[in-house]
């Protein structure tokens, strides 16, 4: 596993410190880690909804009204 040093603010500092003092975490680098793998889970789902968003602009418009993209939507969702 790699070290690295980081400076902190310490209002930052403070937060790590009562979440490892709660005994929510075992450490601070716990939940360093822990905030990094939430923070790319989070933009690997944006990433995800960019792509489809750049898909649906790209393949054009549709007369549907919104009841029926609504619908067509669940009907996928609940195969």
């Amino acid at each position: 596993m790699a070290r690295q040093s980081i400076s902190l603010t310490d209002p930052n500092d403070e937060w790590l410190k009562s979440q490892v003092d709660s005994k929510e975490y075992a450490s601070k680098s716990e939940l360093v880690n822990d905030l990094i793998r939430q923070a790319r889970k989070q933009q690997k789902q944006i990433d995800w909804i960019g792509a489809k968003l750049e898909k649906a602009e790209n393949s054009g418009f549709t007369n549907d009204s919104k009841a029926q993209i609504l619908a067509q939507s669940k009907s996928l969702l609940n195969g």
